[in-house]
């Protein structure tokens, strides 16, 4: 006789095949007799109507209070009849997962479409720990996929995590094993999204503000990360050089542009051409290359280091927790670069002669205007960090996870243009949210570049933007500022690709 544990709750809902219904042969009494046409599992496929009565018996075993939705204590209870002991968080993730209207609790509906996208998530983890391909797992490989996830255990602690699954005393773990014992067991982040699903390494839209991506315990012993973080910056100095032009004409409308001075795209490379012929349309690019290393390397190794203080026994930090992290270090890196960052504006901003290189550049300034002036709009980028890293994080992990929970089957890997329209749309949305800031911190670092200009605060300056030019005004320079992102990212992503390839990174 076989042992199970979880069978109770979903042998005759789901089908071996993996999709959620039951099979009207297994039930004695189904109309079909087993006669029906064979699915994938080699079984009769279910009648919709058998798979409703199934799905609805589940639903009303766990439905203890009779009201028609699932809330946490129906689940507690009905689960516990049924032998499977959930902690209440594990249950609020599992009605927070399912919760489509807000309500609190999981209408038969809801229900029925958590299960078939939860099942989705579960595949993915399956195959992902199934190391050897060969559908199903074993201790060795549960070794294995924790240690990867910077968890260490022994073969004898896996072998009881095997037992707690396993119905057949095989000592290996099927799909349908794994399955019927964590349906209603929400599931967590793995390796392989980790792996394919990298955001801040790959793209480089010219800001430095995203926050740093995750890397497995695997690619930290190997030594992949930092051939990771040497490929993103390889790709961030191309991507930057061919989107250099754009960057400078932005930085120029920020500054000079107003309504009694209207620069339009065209015009304003026209004016640049003429003011300096056509390689002054790459001034202030040489700085804005120099700094990706230092920033990159400061905020990996800030970000490490507050991920020890705010995370738990775990290796990978929930959202929140890598928002705040991400925050943090970014806030670090920028404190130590920024004086890179004015230079960056005061280059871009020069005429022709005025400086004979960035060195000479930081001599005019430290001799003019101080030390102080290295940091001029430094409140301004501080203040932009969060909204940027927050938006762009909360809208990439959103496409993220609609994606892995609609279209991902067999594999977390969403192609090449898959993840280059996330990594657009999140980078453009995060600018748009801290681009006010962001003009007023050029604005500021610029204000010595013009003879004679009065200093301004941050809150000043967004009273004069507001008052002289109106709300349009906190957004000007923001059309070649979105140019840019499409090919940026197009181009980041190529270069970040093939330098892997040189460094020899696995793609998986």
């Amino acid at each position: 006789a076989r042992r199970s544990l979880a069978s109770p709750v979903v042998s005759g809902v789901l089908c071996p095949c993996g999709s959620p219904h039951g099979s009207a042969a297994e039930s004695g009494g189904g109309g079909n007799g087993g006669g029906g046409s064979a699915g994938s599992c080699g079984r009769s496929l279910c009648e919709a109507s058998e798979q409703d009565r199934r799905l609805r018996a589940l639903f009303q075993k766990l439905d203890v209070n009779r009201d028609g939705a699932l809330c946490i204590h129906d689940l507690a209870v009905g689960l516990g009849r049924l032998g499977l002991h959930r902690s209440e968080l594990d249950l609020r993730k599992i009605v927070k997962a399912g919760d489509k209207d807000l309500d609190g609790q999981l209408d038969f509906e809801e229900f029925v479409h958590y299960l078939q996208d939860h099942e989705k998530k579960l595949r993915l983890v399956f195959k992902s720990l199934d190391k050897k391909n060969d559908g199903r797992i074993d201790a060795q490989e549960i070794v294995q996929s924790l240690r990867d996830l910077g968890v260490k255990i022994s073969e004898q602690q896996a072998e009881k995590i095997l037992k707690s699954m396993d119905k057949n005393g095989t000592m290996t773990i099927d799909w349908n094993e794994w399955r019927d014992y964590h349906l209603l067991h929400p599931v967590e982040n793995i390796p392989e999204i980790i792996l394919y699903w990298k955001h801040s390494t790959i793209f480089d839209v010219g800001e430095n503000l995203t926050v740093p991506d995750e890397f497995t315990v695997e690619e930290r012993q190997t030594g992949m990360w930092w051939r990771h973080l040497v490929a993103g910056g390889g790709a961030g100095a191309v991507s930057r050089t061919c989107t250099a032009p754009l960057d400078r004409l932005k930085v120029l409308m920020q500054v000079h542009a107003s309504r009694s001075n209207n620069m339009c795209i065209i015009g304003g490379f026209t004016q640049m051409i003429r003011e300096g012929g056509p390689r002054s349309l790459w001034r202030g690019n040489g700085i804005n290359v120099l700094k990706i290393a230092p920033e990159s390397a400061i905020k990996f190794m800030a970000y490490e280091q507050i991920k020890r203080f705010i995370g738990t026994d775990q290796e990978m930090l929930r959202i929140h927790e890598r928002l705040l992290a991400g925050s943090l270090a970014g806030a670090i890196a920028q404190s130590s670069i920024y004086p890179m960052e004015v230079l960056k504006t005061r280059m871009a901003l020069r005429k022709t002669g005025q400086y004979s290189g960035m060195l000479d550049c930081a001599k005019n300034i430290l001799a003019k205007e101080g030390m102080a002036a290295f940091y001029k709009g430094y409140i301004p980028n501080m203040l932009g960090i969060i909204p940027y890293a927050g938006i762009d994080l909360a809208v990439y992990e959103t496409l993220k996870n609609t994606w892995l929970q609609r279209y991902a089957v067999n594999s977390a890997d969403p192609g090449v243009f898959v993840l280059l329209a996330c990594g657009t749309i999140s980078s453009t949305c995060g600018q748009l949210a801290s681009y006010p800031l962001a003009l007023v911190r050029t604005r500021m670092q610029a204000q010595a570049s013009v003879e004679g200009a009065p200093e301004v605060t941050m809150r000043g300056l967004f009273k004069h933007i507001l008052k002289t030019e109106g709300a349009f005004g906190l957004y000007r320079g923001l059309a070649p500022n979105f140019m840019k992102v499409i090919p940026a990212v197009s181009i980041s992503y190529v270069v970040y690709e093939n330098l892997k390839m040189t460094l020899g990174v696995d793609s998986r």
